[in-house]
């Protein structure tokens, strides 16, 4: 259904909900946080902020007004019959890895397990997991196989707004749309995506932490090659700052996201997104789109166009090496004592 476009007008008077008391930008971790601006989307300071790819929470999209009713047993009994891909953790982290890498890291083990399974059997799962221990998250694309019902709210979800940003940001084409529905608790790990993204939220509470595409050293990312990829190494709960120092120098913006809110996160931003504990499981709905054409390059070059070159050069030299091993020697002997130090911390 990720090519639905520009479908009807859709009733714009119920109210957005607000969030919970809980605190954006009280963070649990060893950085300081403050808080995304939540705007209507009509207020001229969300346009500047998203035409400068800054982080921003719409609180009047109506985006996803039509869902709005999405709860577990509604989902249950429309959903259909189809297969949904379901991934289960011993933790309540829910790390992504890329399949197709696996192959060159031998090593490697898959930190959560995924399966395919019908809705009311991942909710069976679910209320029988072991509290504290089993967790599931079902992230599932949106497409035709589901339910006549659901088909009709994604139909009437508001599209004329969403492809008036499309066009007025010039961002590329929508890719996906992805319904994640998880346990409370349940933790998407830092990461950066390589697409704009509006975040979506329809039932339960999230609490949502961003960096900035400047801290991109701070985050220590995995290298291309592994299946990590646009992973933070760091554990945030308990952060080895002899192998990770300049994450002492990290700073997040965050927000907490309730029903009916919006966050546009920006391509190459870094987010951890979490299931706020005590209100139940969480329902939400992303919004992929692919960025748009550079027809003009300006120096200096952005973060985010930083982050873009940094990537495509690792990717150059590893698939050039043909030995993932050899990549970091080969770039050390090009930089170290060239254009930096023999003694990196100097």
């Amino acid at each position: 259904m990720a090519s639905v476009r520009d479908t009807a007008d859709v009733d714009t008077t119920k109210p957005s909900q607000q969030p919970c008391s809980e605190n954006p930008t009280r963070s649990k971790y060893t950085f300081d946080t403050e808080e995304i601006p939540r705007l209507s989307c009509k207020d001229p300071l969300a346009e500047k902020l998203m035409a400068n790819e800054r982080p921003v929470v719409l609180t009047d999209t109506n985006l996803v007004t039509s869902a709005l009713h999405w709860t577990i047993p509604y989902l249950q009994e429309n959903i259909g019959s189809c297969d949904f891909s379901v991934y289960s953790s011993t933790n309540n982290k829910f790390k992504y890895y890329d399949d197709k890498k696996i192959r060159s890291n031998k090593d490697f083990i898959p930190p959560t397990r995924r399966t395919e399974m019908k809705f009311p059997d991942f909710v069976n799962a679910v209320n029988a997991a072991a509290p504290g221990k089993d967790r599931l998250y079902l992230q599932q694309t949106l497409n035709d196989s589901v339910g006549q019902r659901i088909v009709f709210d994604f139909l009437n979800f508001n599209w004329n707004w969403i492809n008036e940003q499309q066009r007025k940001y010039n961002w590329g084409p929508l890719t996906s749309n992805l319904l994640l529905v998880g346990m409370e608790g349940n933790i998407t790990p830092a990461h950066y995506d390589e697409q704009q993204n509006y975040f979506a939220q329809i039932g339960g509470y999230k609490r949502c932490i961003l960096f900035p595409p400047e801290q991109f050293e701070c985050l220590y990312p995995y290298p291309v090659h592994h299946p990590h990829d646009r992973q933070s190494q760091v554990d945030f709960d308990n952060p080895d700052f002899e192998k990770f120092p300049k994450f002492r120098n990290v700073k997040a913006v965050s927000a907490l996201l309730g029903p009916g809110d919006v966050l546009y996160i920006p391509m190459y931003w870094w987010h951890q997104i979490e299931s706020v504990e005590g209100h139940g499981m969480t329902i939400s709905v992303n919004f992929w789109y692919k960025g748009g054409a550079t027809t003009k390059v300006e120096y200096p070059l952005k973060p985010q166009q930083k982050v873009a070159v940094m990537r495509n050069i690792e990717k150059m030299i590893t698939e050039a090496l043909n030995d993932h091993q050899e990549v970091a020697p080969f770039m050390q002997t090009m930089v170290l004592g060239r254009y930096l130090p023999t003694n990196p911390s100097t």
